[in-house]
């Protein structure tokens, strides 16, 4: 589960985060973190939905490669 210190860090950047939620990459969700609790994390996409996603999902930077 992600911290909210670095939940923080992204927001307060405004740096994109690649939400990897399974193995297929096209499953991805991209987007600025909006705001979080202690379940879920709030992204805001390129086309400016908000999704609310799990916190046991695996965040990362968008420049990182996805592995």
């Amino acid at each position: 589960m992600i911290s909210d210190d670095q939940l923080n860090k992204y927001r307060v950047s405004g740096e994109k985060v690649r939400v990897i939620r399974d193995a297929i990459k096209s499953n991805d969700v991209v987007g600025i973190v909006v705001a979080w609790d202690a379940d879920q994390v709030m992204i805001r996409r390129p086309n400016r939905r908000v999704v609310k996603l799990d916190r046991s999902y695996d965040y990362r930077p968008f420049t990182e490669p996805r592995e």
